[in-house]
């Protein structure tokens, strides 16, 4: 699994015209869903996500975590970040998920985000035309990979 963290003062995703999933302050997580993810994977990610320190404490250092904050999480599926162009000129995204295999995966996801002790958890909508909007705060924005390869 891999993810690119933001963290935000706002953040949205629009489906159709429709708002599906918004979120106040906290963090918005783009996710692509690798082959090999499993529950295990999915735990240390979310694990990640909610306590990584990259809000502010009182100090103006980064030492709190969305846990800490009484933040929010947006998670949105973005089958994109596991294009490799190395090579020519059009991505290639062999080393992904297959479709069913990554809804299947980015929904597990979702329901053992739904069950952190968040304030709020919101979702984009896997394969869909997304259009996401935010307010990067800083910007702090961050690289995941459950491979640890950065």
């Amino acid at each position: 699994m891999r993810a690119v963290l933001q963290r935000v003062n706002r953040a949205s995703v629009t489906v159709d015209g429709e708002v599906v999933g918004q979120i106040e302050r906290g963090i918005m997580a783009l996710v692509g869903m690798g082959p090999n993810d499993d529950e295990a994977t999915m735990d240390y990610m979310l694990d990640k996500m909610v306590n990584l320190r990259i809000f502010e404490d009182d100090q103006d250092k980064m030492n709190l975590s969305l846990t800490d904050i009484d933040g929010e999480l947006l998670l949105v599926p973005n089958f994109t970040l596991y294009g490799d162009a190395r090579k020519g000129r059009r991505p290639g995204y062999s080393t992904g998920a297959a479709p069913q295999q990554a809804r299947e995966s980015f929904g597990r996801l979702c329901q053992k985000a739904a069950q952190l002790p968040l304030k709020k958890v919101n979702y984009g909508q896997f394969q869909a035309y997304m259009q996401v909007e935010l307010v990067n705060d800083g910007p702090v924005t961050l690289l995941l990979d459950s491979d640890r390869l950065f």
